[in-house]
């Protein structure tokens, strides 16, 4: 099986078991190694790449994941539509464990993370919308064929971690407008956006974030936990999107890098 896909899934926590059949592909970059080798497979009809955010092993913390060498592997095998499943903390008390979100705003607020390929050179790409909007419908699809009511829409806050926020943060996020929180979203997204592909999460939560309501703080375990009891669901959402998902694109995704001139050749 030669290593190409038209599709890229980047597992969350708890997602590296979503490919049977798959052939696995050590792929070099200028920026390292991305997080673990890179496993190809068939899904749905189409060829689809997956990695895993974290490494097999979750040796990767949110800060130190090599986000860089991920995208551009996912590149260079050939994949233009990445889906990003992750785990997120809901800020919004309606939105308990076990509820599905495909975002369509981001707020940044990690520190120190590198968060993009073009370190010289004027390269300015728009990212007024982070989303790819067809990858969304394609995901809003298919978590209703699959009887899972995804809500549709929010804001998802990224922060730094590896710790999870304090309850003044968590209502801070709240208060300027944030959906759901996370610690890998970015500089996933922008990546994304810099190498023109579509990029498009589907965010399981898997707590209330410490701020929403009185009581125990989140951690790792309830997160790990909850993950794990909606992985089922999660990979059938998944198939579906994978299958469903264009086989041209029509979107602004693959336009972002038009008229801009680029200080390198892209994969």
């Amino acid at each position: 099986m030669s290593p190409t896909a038209d599709i890229g899934v980047i597992g969350g926590s708890g997602l590296y078991a979503l490919l049977e059949g798959a052939s696995e592909h050590r792929v070099e970059t200028p920026y390292g190694e991305p997080s673990d080798p890179i496993t190809v497979a068939e899904m749905g009809g189409r060829r689809v790449a997956f990695l895993p955010r974290h490494g097999r092993d979750h040796r990767y913390p949110p800060h130190q994941i090599p986000y860089r060498a991920n995208l551009w592997a996912l590149r260079s095998l050939g994949v233009r539509q990445v889906i990003a499943p992750c785990a997120v903390g809901g800020l919004r008390p309606e939105l308990g464990p076990g509820t599905f979100v495909v975002p369509d705003q981001m707020i940044d607020r990690t520190s120190g993370r590198i968060q993009t390929y073009y370190d010289r050179g004027a390269v300015h790409v728009p990212f007024a919308d982070p989303y790819c909007p067809v990858g969304r419908r394609t995901l809003l699809g298919a978590a209703a064929g699959q009887g899972v009511a995804a809500v549709d829409g929010g804001t998802m806050v990224v922060v730094e971690g590896p710790r999870f926020s304090s309850r003044a943060e968590s209502r801070w996020f709240t208060a300027i407008g944030g959906t759901i929180v996370n610690m890998t979203g970015h500089p996933e997204a922008v990546l994304a956006r810099e190498l023109a592909l579509c990029y498009t999460p589907i965010a399981l939560v898997t707590d209330l974030d410490a701020g929403v309501e009185a009581g125990e703080s989140v951690t790792q375990e309830e997160v790990f936990r909850v993950f794990r009891e909606n992985t089922d669901r999660l990979r059938g959402v998944l198939r579906d999107a994978v299958a469903a998902l264009p086989a041209e694109r029509d979107c602004p995704c693959g336009h972002a890098l038009d008229g801009i001139k680029l200080p390198f050749p892209l994969p």
